[in-house]
Formats: C-alpha cells, sequence, structure tokens
C-alpha cells in the first residue's frame, strides 16, 4: 500500500458514498466523508467526556530492539477505546432522539460505551443482552446506568428484539458501524499519539473485522505525516480485514468465533468505508497466531502491570512474533485499546502463556519405591533452580516392574535456556524421564 503525500486529496477519495443497508441505524445520513477537520472536530467536542490516556516508554523496548510506546487506551472508564466514537456519535444526536432514546445489543466494548456515556449525558439507553452473557458482565452494564434486558439465546435473538424495540418506542437503534462521526471520534488517537510522541516512525493497531480505529487514526496520522507507517494487526485465525482488502470489499462468508476472548478481533468486517480507508492510508496489514497474542499479553502484564484483553495485546503481537522486523531501532507507538478480560480467562490466558513462553514445563519418570528417591529428584530440582508447582506419584496404575512409582512434575523456570539446561540435567540422571510436550 502506498503512503501518498496528498493529504486532503487522500482523505476526499478515500471514501465514495456507499449506499448503506436499511438495517443499520439512522446514523448512516451521516456517512459522509470524513476529513481531517471532522476528526479535529471530534477531539474538541470528546476532550472533557474521555481520558487523555498516557503514551509512554515501555520497559519492552530493549527487548525487542526498537523504542516503544504504548498508547494505553484501556484506561478509558469503561476499559476501551470504542468511547471515542460513541461519545462523538450520541452528542451529535438530534435533542428529540436523545429525549426518546437508544438502544443497543451484544455484550461488547462499543454496547457498555453506550450505557455508560449515555447515562453520563442523560440519554435513556437500553440494553439487549442473550441469556448466556456472564453475570459479571450484566452487572457492570447495569452499573454505568444502563437498562439491561435479558433476552433470547443467541446475539441473533437479542438483535431482532432490539430492532423491534427501537421500532415500537422510538429509540434509536446503535450498532457498531463506519459512518463518519463514530470513525472521527476513534481517529482522534491518532491526534493524541501524534501529539505525545515526537519523531514517530510508525503506529500499529489492531485491525481485524473491526477496522474503525485504525482507519479513523490512520487519516488523522496521514494528513498530520505522510511518512509515518500506519500498521495494522489482525489474528491469523480470523484474517478478515485481509480476506476484505483482497476481495475489494467487506466479505460475508468469513470464519468468525463466538468465545469471548477473541472479542472484536473475530467480528465481520462491518464497513466499506472503513475499509476503502483501510486500503488507501495503511501501510501493512499483518497477522498474528494466537499463541502469540497470549504472550503479548503475558508480557504486559508483567512488564507494565497492564490487564489487557486480546484485541488490547493484538498489536504489540505483532513485534512479539517477530512480524516487523523493518522497525528495528525506530521509534513506535503500539495503541493498547482495551482491557475487558473476564477474571476466569486471565487465569487460563495467564497459564497458558507461561508454557507457550517455556517457561513452565511437566515432565513424568519412574523411580523405584524406595525412601529417599523423590527426595534425590527434588534436590536435582533444586540445584538447578527450578520451582516445583506440582508433582503427583501414581503407583497403582505402573505399567513397568513392580515396586515403582510414576512422578509427574510440574515446574517453574527463567526462560527457554533455563529449561533447556534442567531437561538435560535430568536426562542424564533419569534418560528415560519423558517430556511433555506444548
Amino acid at each position: 500500500m502506498k503512503i501518498v503525500s496528498h493529504n486532503e486529496e487522500l482523505l476526499r477519495d478515500a471514501l465514495p458514498r456507499i449506499p448503506q443497508s436499511s438495517s443499520r441505524s439512522s446514523l448512516s445520513s451521516h456517512n459522509k466523508l470524513i476529513r481531517f477537520e471532522d476528526i479535529s472536530a471530534a477531539a474538541f467536542k470528546i476532550q472533557c467526556g474521555v481520558q487523555k490516556t498516557p503514551c509512554m516508554y515501555s520497559r519492552l523496548s530493549k527487548q525487542y530492539g526498537m523504542d516503544i510506546y504504548l498508547k494505553k487506551e484501556f484506561l478509558q472508564y469503561t476499559g476501551s477505546v470504542k468511547e471515542r466514537g460513541v461519545l462523538y456519535l450520541l452528542t451529535s444526536l438530534p435533542q428529540d432522539q436523545q429525549r426518546k432514546g437508544v438502544i443497543v445489543a451484544l455484550d461488547s466494548n462499543f454496547s457498555m460505551a453506550v450505557a455508560y456515556h449515555a447515562s453520563e449525558l442523560r440519554i435513556p439507553v437500553f440494553v439487549i443482552m442473550s441469556t448466556s452473557t456472564s453475570p459479571a458482565r450484566v452487572k457492570m452494564c447495569r452499573e454505568y446506568g444502563a437498562m439491561v434486558i435479558s433476552y433470547g439465546t443467541t446475539a441473533k435473538d437479542s438483535q431482532t428484539h432490539a430492532r423491534r424495540l427501537a421500532q415500537e418506542n422510538g429509540y434509536l437503534y446503535l450498532e457498531e458501524e463506519d459512518s463518519a462521526l463514530y470513525l472521527s471520534g476513534l481517529g482522534t488517537v491518532g491526534l493524541e499519539v501524534y501529539e505525545q510522541v515526537p519523531k514517530l516512525d510508525a503506529v500499529i493497531f489492531p485491525a481485524g473485522g473491526h477496522c474503525g480505529l485504525l482507519a479513523g487514526s490512520a487519516a488523522a496520522l496521514k494528513h498530520l505525516n505522510p511518512h509515518i507507517s500506519v500498521i495494522g494487526v489482525e489474528s491469523e485465525s480470523f484474517p478478515v480485514l485481509q480476506q476484505s482488502l483482497k476481495a475489494g470489499h467487506p466479505t460475508e462468508d468469513q470464519a468468525c468465533s463466538n468465545h469471548h476472548f477473541y472479542g472484536d478481533v473475530s467480528g465481520l468486517c462491518f464497513g466499506s468505508n472503513s475499509l476503502q480507508l483501510t486500503g488507501k492510508l495503511v501501510d501493512k496489514v499483518v497477522a498474528v497466531r494466537e499463541e502469540d497474542i497470549l504472550i503479548s499479553i503475558l508480557r504486559l502484564l508483567e512488564y507494565e502491570r497492564a490487564t489487557v484483553d486480546a484485541e488490547g495485546a493484538i498489536g504489540l503481537a505483532a513485534l512479539v512474533a517477530g512480524k516487523l522486523p523493518e522497525l528495528k531501532g525506530k521509534r513506535v507507538a503500539v495503541v493498547i485499546c482495551s482491557g475487558n478480560l473476564e477474571l476466569h480467562l486471565l487465569q487460563q490466558c495467564v497459564a497458558r502463556g507461561l508454557t507457550l513462553d517455556n517457561r513452565v514445563c511437566r515432565f513424568s519418570l519412574v523411580l523405584s519405591d524406595c525412601p529417599g528417591d523423590i527426595s534425590k529428584l527434588l534436590e536435582i530440582l533444586a540445584r538447578e533452580e527450578a520451582r516445583v508447582l506440582d508433582l503427583k506419584q501414581e503407583r497403582a496404575f505402573v505399567t513397568s516392574e513392580l515396586f515403582t512409582v510414576e512422578v509427574t512434575c510440574t515446574v517453574e523456570t527463567r526462560d527457554k535456556i533455563h529449561t533447556a539446561q534442567l531437561r538435560n540435567a535430568l536426562l542424564e540422571r533419569y534418560p528415560t524421564a519423558a517430556w511433555t510436550e506444548r
């Protein structure tokens, strides 16, 4: 994707008028050309309603050989960058519509942002969630001030019910789309990053189907400095944006996951406007593995004390995976856009991340069932400075000779090199030791 230096012309040409589906909200009338002035106006209008989040130098810089600055959008009140676009949308509604209220469906960062900011603006807000939504998310949405209604067992049921209520009661049905208002609000991230980090070489954003943050911020950054590289990152399992760019239109037959871990990373491509902006202004889109996202979550938790979800960690995952070697020695900003990882998923992500990072390993071996044999094993582990997390003994179902015990041990190590040293030490003493592959 070529960088064009004619900034205003580039923004005008990026978005031809595209007819909108009737199933979208009434905001389709606002799908005009996005201009830099629109983003500037959005920044002025929402400045008192959202946080100007820090963009801080990261301790991860030395590890990956570049100056990394993290734009911490997960520090917004609802833990998501979506607040920027949502607040600009809501403040731009006609007063009569603000009095009637708005309605949204689904358990998403967008819905949470609507619930909070509509309540703050004293706009009646209703959120329709399926009965399978976690109680913690329902409680949080109610605490933001929304009227939450549980309906249906699937997301489609909730959306259908929300549209029906909107039609019957005069509410405005909102869903995440690429209207100029929403994109302009999200594009304010690009403005702030440019102000906060001088002499930037590149900015990395999450991509996926919901690429409004990438598209809107690219419009701002390319206007201010067309030489800044704008890079999007999505999941290898759901290369929604790459498929849509290749096809030249939002593809509908895309694989997606209903698992809450992925969030908007696996969502369908929701608009031609965002897609065309991305095709014109974004320099590169790369895909990363789920393993890279998990290690990225682990790195942010350890080095930045930041608890983020897959959408928030996916930008850094491109650096973790070595997908952007051209950025070595350069000044790079990474947008950490979301921190809404549920507690039960956090535990799983950390445990799996440590295993993938070669810092938790498991092995099994057969010892004679004599006093002192297990203590000798523990002595080796202590000498090698490995921390024992779990040790299990099996006597009844051992298939080798009688009076032996099968020991399965889970240990924590410092890194991959330490794990290899431990493995060599154990194999030297116990040649039949078997390691569980990750």
